[in-house]
């Protein structure tokens, strides 16, 4: 099963009219094509966005000394 994500504006009118979403997913399963809309997906990155920006000194080598940190705690 391939499954693909796209913009609506790539979609034909008709379909474009009725969903509500930036992009969708489609997917081929048994000879069926599947249009599932995917919600928040601007929303989500604007907010992780500004989650991040609450920290920034908070870099790539910080954050992996914590999870090296995390598990040698586990051990």
């Amino acid at each position: 099963m391939e499954e693909v994500t796209i913009d609506t504006k790539a979609l034909p009118e008709t379909l474009f009219r009725l969903i509500r979403t930036e992009k969708v997913t489609l997917s081929e399963a048994n000879g069926e094509i599947t249009l599932r809309p995917v919600h928040g997906s601007a929303e989500y990155i604007a907010k992780l966005r500004g989650s991040l920006a609450a920290y920034p000194d908070f870099s790539v080598d910080r954050f992996l000394e914590r999870k090296h940190a995390d598990k040698e705690l586990d051990l």
